[in-house]
């Protein structure tokens, strides 16, 4: 009996350290009015570039969301998808093929360049396309 607490007590150990790391790791994330002094405008136009794009041809909003995922769960959001000049990278992998979409975060890139240049990455561009695709 000892030896299942032990084990049991372990287990719970682990999961409230796991618990512990994500929330940490999860700190200054991407949030809501992240950009709000740095790029006022990020937001909104993004969700402009991401709108005109859904109202052209629906299918936007589920490869949006496709290109996001293919993004961020594998590891990480940042972006590495959007990197098309490496042969071994990311958008060359077997899984990636046939994702599509670059078009529209380019466009809201190239927007948002042009507005306040360096400073909305990629990452988050992707991010806030996918959620206000499906929003």
């Amino acid at each position: 009996m000892q030896k299942g607490n032990t084990q049991i007590a372990l287990i719970l150990a682990s999961l409230i350290i796991s618990n512990i790391v994500v929330l940490v790791v999860s700190q200054g994330q991407l949030r809501v009015g992240f950009y709000s002094k740095t790029c006022p405008n990020a937001e909104s136009i993004i969700r402009k570039v991401v709108q005109k794009a859904v109202d052209d041809n629906p299918r936007n909003a589920a490869i949006l969301l496709r290109l996001h995922f293919h993004d961020c769960f594998v590891q990480g959001c940042d972006g590495s998808i959007l990197i098309r000049n490496d042969e071994d990278g990311e958008l060359k992998a077997q899984g990636n093929l046939g994702v599509v979409g670059f078009d529209i975060i380019d466009s809201a890139k190239a927007r948002l360049e042009n507005l306040c240049p360096g400073i909305v990455s990629c990452a988050d561009i992707v991010s806030l396309a996918a959620r206000d695709a499906v929003s």
